[in-house]
């Protein structure tokens, strides 16, 4: 794979909203969001977020100002599932039903996707984060176990971890005591309740991985002491030491 540090951006662009176009996945539809004052120098965190059932990239990616406008860049995918139309006229996409096929369809958006970003911005090897919201936790979980040791850690809001799908096991207990899990969930969330986190959390800290569980007076619904928590969860990590080399990209 090429060294992505050859293809930096040496400049400074300005803070916001952008697209990225992918010509090996015509398909593929990625946004981004980059912080204010962006200095080349300093290799960034880099968040994958997954949206929820029936949203898209547009939407998931409104929350990365929220979280920090100066501390990650920060990228957003298009489920490859087609559901319909939004109220806003922007398609409305799902995640799949979680089959390995599916699975590795998605794995492969988010490895091209990481790829193409490190090409264009300086990114840090060993800080890459996938982050679902709502229903995207799912993808989100699957993707960190699939790439487990190619990814720093995992955060789920207001989600919960997939079941297994035809008879094979979700994870393997070697890969996931690599992954750092944050778990973030309303204790009015009817949805998804919060006895579902507990139970997430109490099965991945019986395998090993560093979880954490944090409850929040909301439903369904993104309170912003979620990604203030987030951000600070994030950063506390960033100056910690690892041995893992991410997405074979030096």
């Amino acid at each position: 794979m090429p060294h992505a540090d050859s293809y930096w951006r040496i400049d400074r662009p300005a803070e916001g909203f952008s697209a990225t176009d992918f010509p090996s996945l015509p398909a593929m539809t990625v946004r981004t969001f980059l912080p204010e004052c962006y200095e080349p120098r300093y290799p960034y965190p880099l968040l994958v977020l997954f949206h929820g059932h029936g949203q898209n990239e547009e939407q998931v990616l409104r929350l990365a100002p929220k979280l920090s406008r100066r501390n990650f860049v920060t990228i957003s995918l298009r489920g490859p599932e087609r559901l319909g139309t939004c109220p806003d006229g922007r398609p409305a996409c799902g995640w799949g039903d979680g089959s390995p096929e599916s699975t590795a369809i998605i794995d492969e958006l988010v490895l091209r996707a990481v790829e193409q970003t490190r090409r264009t911005y300086h990114i840090h090897s060993e800080r890459v984060y996938l982050v679902g919201v709502n229903e995207g936790a799912a993808a989100a979980y699957r993707t960190a176990f699939s790439l487990a040791g190619q990814v720093a850690g995992v955060a789920a809001i207001n989600g919960a971890i997939p079941r297994p799908t035809q008879g094979r096991p979700l994870f393997r207990l070697e890969t996931v005591r690599q992954l750092r899990v944050m778990i973030a969930h309303g204790i009015a969330n009817v949805a998804v309740p919060y006895s579902q986190a507990e139970r997430d959390h109490r099965l991945l800290y019986t395998a090993g991985a560093d979880v954490s569980l944090t409850p929040y007076p909301t439903t369904h619904r993104v309170h912003q002491d979620m990604l203030n928590d987030l951000n600070r969860w994030i950063i506390g990590h960033v100056n910690t030491p690892s041995e893992n080399v991410l997405l074979g990209v030096q």
